[in-house]
């Protein structure tokens, strides 16, 4: 592929619009893994409770239940002539700019419930805002940039945590939260200002007409075109194909503190050894995935991801060295991030653009069920049989999920990908 094709792909407007996207996506989920657990914590709420500020993440996992309504009904805003897509956008966005700048203005001592249920509400409007932008994006992407467009999306969603996770803090040493909590509502300014700049994507001939359609046509819709056993075979693909890597990285501080390792060493070496691999590893994905497709892709980035796993091995055996901790976690995460644009990609190319909201919320919170489940049973297994077999074990359960790429994406499938 030439320089000149790389260029044009990169800088054509739907990439811009995707870095929005990822970023209006990703600041609400980490103010309420980072700055909230954080600011409780400063005002001197109990650990158990801030424990139990993570059932407040619910809405990402059951978003599917009311990701219909968004493929069905279009929001009348008054002042502001928007399709279907663009007025659930604007609606979420609105809302979550002040449902964050709100939370300031709680005292944690006193409103603990309060600022729970507000929470909850930040969480469900964000997980609503994933719906439509997942399917915002489905629509205005053509196939062979569904890789690109969505690591650039992934990588923009994580990079997106700097302001909740490192900017807001350090506000709060010198600004009361009330402030901070309005600063770190005002970058939602971005996600807005996109979705009033932006054109609605053409709509679909098939797009529903009734709720009922809207909740039955994306399974009819995904077994029809696939057929029942294609589809179930690409279904359990899904579950899958990231089920040793989730299980790998599921306890990985624990890990590295029984390797002996300190926590400044884990804080210092871990947190950059993780971030800017897996970046570059999303963003490398996305240009790779224009000239090889998503198939090929999948195959060699979950090579990648398994030959990884195996270094979490080497580290359990020789057990010591900043220089290997380094290294591991580096490796690990390349593979995360080369791993994570094939895998997105392939899920929205498997849904129809008419009910991308609906098939690509089931679709994520299906892939989400690994790692519930490798949270859950990881511990014991290790107890049972220790860390480097535990490694072992979780290399042999990333093999399933390879295999069924002979069915789900064979390598010399064709695709469309961009000329030479």
């Amino acid at each position: 592929m030439s320089s000149a094709t790389i260029k044009q792909a990169l800088l054509n407007r739907r990439m811009l619009i995707c870095i929005f996207t990822g970023f209006a996506s990703g600041m609400p989920l980490y103010l309420l893994i980072s700055l909230v657990p954080a600011w409780l914590r400063s005002e001197g709420v109990g650990l158990k409770e801030i424990g139990f500020f993570a059932l407040i993440g619910l809405p990402y996992t059951w978003k599917f239940f009311w990701s219909p309504l968004l493929d069905r009904y279009h929001l009348r805003l008054p002042g502001f002539n928007a399709g279907l897509r663009r007025s659930w956008m604007l609606t979420t966005q609105v809302a979550l700019l002040f449902a964050i700048a709100a939370l300031g203005f709680f005292d944690p001592d006193t409103e603990i419930w309060s600022i729970a249920w507000l929470c909850l509400l930040i969480a469900f409007l964000s997980a609503t805002q994933d719906i439509v932008l997942d399917a915002y994006r489905r629509q205005i992407l053509p196939d062979h940039e569904l890789g690109l467009g969505n690591s650039i999306h992934v990588n923009a969603y994580r990079i997106a945590g700097l302001v909740p996770g490192s900017l807001s803090l350090i506000l709060a040493d010198s600004l009361p939260w009330q402030s901070v909590f309005m600063v770190t509502a005002a970058f939602m300014v971005l996600g807005i200002g996109l979705t009033l700049s932006i054109d609605e994507p053409q709509a679909d001939s098939r797009h529903p007409t009734t709720l009922n359609q809207a909740i039955v046509e994306p399974f009819k819709e995904f077994f029809s075109r696939q057929g029942v056993q294609q589809a179930c075979l690409i279904l359990a693909f899904m579950l899958l194909y990231k089920l040793g890597d989730s299980m790998a990285t599921a306890l990985a501080t624990p890990f590295y503190l029984d390797m002996g390792f300190s926590k400044t060493q884990i804080g210092l070496v871990a947190k950059h050894a993780a971030l800017w691999p897996m970046i570059i590893g999303g963003i490398l994905g996305g240009i790779m995935m224009l000239k090889i497709g998503i198939n090929r892709a999948l195959w060699l980035f979950g090579m990648v991801q398994i030959v990884s796993i195996l270094g979490f091995a080497v580290l359990a055996r020789v057990g010591e060295g900043l220089w290997l901790l380094g290294l591991v976690i580096s490796f690990e995460y390349l593979g995360v991030g080369l791993g994570t644009a094939a895998f997105v990609a392939f899920m929205a190319r498997s849904t129809h653009p008419a009910f991308a909201a609906t098939q690509l919320a089931l679709f994520t919170a299906l892939t989400a069920v690994p790692r519930t489940v490798a949270s859950s049973v990881t511990g014991i297994i290790v107890e049972g049989v220790g860390w480097e077999n535990f490694f072992y074990l979780c290399t042999a359960l990333a093999i399933p999920g390879m295999l069924l790429l002979l069915k789900v994406a064979p390598w010399n499938h064709r695709e469309n990908t961009l000329a030479h």
